[in-house]
């Protein structure tokens, strides 16, 4: 079975939608990453081994490939640890993939199960919203998504989830988790004056 995650890479201040693919076939236990990964990428995998040994599950004795499509656009950034991690769940059944489907997945993983915040949260929601998808992200980027709009009730929303078991509960229909909350733009007097700049 193949497992297909959408997210992105960046190119500039520009997300490009990348799919994640994850196909586990029976053979030598192997875990490789493949469509241009930069060392962050590669590193991925055991990120994502320790956090599912984490929640309780254990990775299969199958030879594991994830590919990052199109394969060749580099990939650089700890933000396909999330999207690798949730397309190995829906491979290995746990998830189905009708819950992953509609939304764009970025995110870095801790070692115990914990999502990392990573830059280019507004980046990444825009182009889930111009596909008409929702997102996917950890706790610490919700705020910064909710400025495009997906948070609108008209839309397929955003996962802000502090924790990988949280992101899957949400999927699963178990436990949903509060759309996040846009935060207001700081007030201008607590902003620097640029007219007291000289030179």
């Amino acid at each position: 079975m193949v497992a297909n995650i959408n997210t992105v890479a960046f190119q500039g201040v520009d997300a490009v939608p990348v799919e994640v693919q994850v196909h586990l076939a029976p053979g030598q236990n192997a875990f490789t990453v493949v469509g241009l990964p930069d060392k962050s990428v590669a590193e991925s995998r055991e990120r994502v081994r320790a956090a599912l040994s984490a929640v309780g599950l254990a990775l299969p004795y199958d030879r594991i490939t994830i590919n990052l499509s199109p394969a060749d656009l580099p990939k650089e950034g700890s933000h396909y640890d999330l999207p690798i991690a949730l397309g190995l769940l829906v491979a290995m059944g746990a998830l189905p993939q009708a819950a992953v489907r509609d939304y764009f997945v970025m995110g870095e993983l801790g070692l115990d199960g914990t999502l990392i915040g990573v830059p280019g949260a507004l980046p990444t929601a825009m182009a889930a919203l111009a596909k008409d998808y929702g997102l996917i992200c950890p706790a610490d980027c919700g705020a910064e998504a909710a400025w495009s709009g997906l948070a609108a009730p008209d839309k397929p929303g955003i996962v802000a989830a502090a924790h990988l078991l949280e992101a899957v509960n949400h999927l699963r229909g178990s436990s949903l988790l509060p759309p996040p909350q846009a935060r207001p733009a700081p007030e201008l007097k607590t902003m620097p004056d640029m007219a007291d700049i000289r030179g």
